[in-house]
């Protein structure tokens, strides 16, 4: 199984800011005690508080694409609708 690391950038709308952050943090015990979840950190940027990235390692894509799949991300995207200014998400592959 390859491991995969997920870089998740989220922009909050500056008035919604500490709204999607607290929804955030919900997200990390859930998220960390998931099957195949090795770390989930999220961080917030010291110069720009409105930008959040989650720095993630997975055991595989498929237990990943499992937590993609679950309730609590799914009601996470819902009541932060609109206040999120820009989602990235990357997928990616340790090489060094």
């Amino acid at each position: 199984m390859n491991r995969l690391t997920i870089v998740a950038k989220i922009v909050a709308k500056e008035e919604k800011r500490e709204f999607v952050k607290a929804e955030l943090l919900k997200l990390i015990p859930i998220t960390r005690a998931e099957k195949g979840c090795i770390n989930y950190d999220l961080h917030q940027d010291n110069k720009n508080p409105n930008l959040f990235l989650f720095h993630e390692n997975w055991e595989s894509k498929e237990l990943w694409q499992v937590h993609m799949n679950n309730v609590h991300l799914a009601e996470y995207l819902k009541v932060t609708d609109g206040a999120v200014e820009e989602f990235v998400l990357n997928e990616m592959t340790v090489i060094g």
